[in-house]
């Protein structure tokens, strides 16, 4: 009987995108039915005196002659312009030349290989969970690069892929120091503060202890959630292939010696590839590190000199480190692949290395075509404003809270949450939640820096778990194109990996929050919890 229920539910599997495409169809019905009904909501804004104004927001309907016509001139625009589309393809070039030179395949076998399990997802979740100080590098880099690491150390690559999409997603709140999301937050915190108190200073490293030990803390729990209960879910990686069969063969002495002196000129050759590419790893360092010094002959090439604070330069919105970045990795794969190529001898000429790494792209093709209709889905949600309207009204539940204390602290960090499945970029929410839970915190004797914290934990406790997220459908994408089973990995089986992992990361954000507020050590210096 249980097997039969499992085959009609294969049968009833759909595939990602049909699914993006009825998410598209149900999203447009529904923006038209919720228009019909006028639901609409309202949230306050801080506008350029400093005010508060308010802003009514109403869904918009799509199912009509305009909706329909905006939805298909916009179809391209929509995939050209949508984020993970660029920054994974200029991610994979430079990923691709590094695979195909084998320099990923030699620094697996001669580091990874060495160190046991549980270590190796420590450090994937833990840079994963770092990686968020320079914006969304995270998601295109190391997903690919856990999935080879994991298959070569003989894991299953599904359980890599999702551990390090599972530690950017749901790490995405904290890293080890100031980056982009402290100049996406700090302002909006600044703008709120000065509602209540107008000589109020929110400073930029308000929150570097309790990030640096919250980045800690979430990648060792995500190490035990991957390796005691995803790894189980997941299951062994088995690879179908046809039996072959051949006749046994006597082995003699010289094809033995033959095969020892082959393998002593590969090891060779590794050592002459791996030189070349620290070389090439150092020399890249110094350059990049040049180029973001300031006040050097030359120097500052990647920083926004317009800008007097350095870290706005830095990660200022036209910073062209900031923007650059994801390149800048890419070329340095790219650099430090081809200078292993030449050492290691792994390929005869520039023909051969770029036939080897398109090899390793072939299966972008599905990859883009998710994209493209995940595109579709996300922008035609952003354009009936139901998210918006959610989340104002959530924001409008936050101001009616009748708590105060932990109790306060804990309800707002659930209520953003779960704003969070709806919006999932941090600005956009943190624009609307800021003048509501910043004000009531500080009239609670609870400082803005923690009340930005604790949008922080809240924004990384749930924005992996919603096919909103723009960069889902990597994590999707790259699922699929590691799946060995004859089904396609839906959407829903998706989600369901990485359940586990959202339940009990979402509940060691609310203790790690609470247990600040409780006893009130230091969120970064000279700033507490309490004012």
């Amino acid at each position: 009987m249980f097997d039969k229920k499992k085959v009609r539910y294969k049968k009833r599997a759909i595939h990602p995108i049909t699914m993006f495409i009825m998410l598209t169809f149900l999203t447009i019905v529904l923006s038209s039915i919720l228009s019909f009904f006028k639901i609409q909501a309202s949230y306050s804004k801080i506008n350029a005196s400093g005010q508060l104004e308010s802003v009514a927001v109403s869904v918009v309907g799509l199912f009509n002659s305009t909706g329909i016509k905006g939805i298909i001139s916009d179809a391209a625009k929509n995939f050209a312009s949508f984020a993970p589309l660029t920054t994974l393809l200029v991610g994979l070039i430079g990923l691709s030349v590094a695979h195909a030179s084998g320099l990923i395949d030699t620094f697996i076998k001669r580091v990874t290989l060495k160190i046991n399990n549980k270590t190796l997802t420590f450090i994937v979740i833990y840079l994963a969970t770092i990686s968020s100080i320079i914006n969304e590098v995270g998601y295109v880099i190391l997903i690919p690069l856990a999935a080879l690491v994991f298959l070569a150390n003989g894991r299953n690559p599904l359980l890599g892929i999702t551990a390090a999409f599972c530690g950017v997603a749901f790490g995405y709140g904290v890293t080890i120091f100031a980056g982009s999301m402290e100049i996406n937050l700090l302002n909006y915190t600044q703008q709120a503060a000065y509602l209540v108190d107008t000589n109020y200073h929110v400073a930029l490293l308000s929150n570097l202890f309790v990030i640096i030990v919250s980045t800690i803390i979430v990648s060792i729990v995500g190490t035990i959630i991957i390796e005691n209960v995803i790894s189980k879910k997941i299951g062994r990686y088995h690879i179908y292939t046809e039996e072959q069969h051949s006749e046994t063969k006597e082995i003699k002495i010289e094809d033995v010696e033959k095969e020892q002196q082959k393998r002593l000129e590969e090891e060779i050759n590794e050592k002459k590839g791996l030189r070349n590419a620290l070389i090439t790893f150092i020399i890249f360092i110094l350059l990049f590190a040049y180029m973001i010094t300031p006040h050097l002959p030359g120097s500052g090439l990647l920083l926004d000199m317009n800008e007097k604070a350095y870290i706005n330069q830095l990660f200022g919105e036209k910073a062209y480190f900031q923007e650059g970045f994801t390149f800048l990795i890419s070329f340095l794969f790219l650099t430090t692949g081809i200078a292993y190529a030449i050492g290691a001898k792994t390929v005869k000429n520039d023909k051969e290395l770029i036939d080897k790494a398109t090899s390793y792209l072939k299966d972008v093709g599905l990859l883009c075509a998710l994209i493209f209709f995940a595109a579709q889905f996300i922008s035609v949600y952003k354009k009936t404003n139901i998210g918006t309207v959610v989340v104002a009204f959530i924001a409008g539940l936050v101001k009616d809270l009748p708590f105060s204390g932990l109790p306060l602290v804990v309800a707002v960090l659930l209520l953003i949450a779960i704003s969070g499945l709806f919006i999932t970029t941090q600005s956009s929410k943190w624009s609307i939640f800021a003048p509501v839970v910043v004000p009531l915190f500080m009239q609670n004797n609870i400082t803005p820096e923690f009340a930005q914290f604790v949008f922080r934990a809240a924004d990384s406790m749930a924005k992996g778990f919603t096919p909103l997220l723009a960069f889902f459908v990597v994590y999707l994408g790259y699922l699929n194109i590691y799946n060995t089973e004859k089904d396609p990995i839906t959407i829903k089986k998706a989600i369901s990996y990485i359940k586990p992992y959202y339940l009990i990361i979402g509940i060691t954000w609310i203790l790690i929050v609470a247990l600040i507020y409780i006893t009130g050590i230091p969120i970064g210096p000279g700033v507490s919890s309490g004012i």
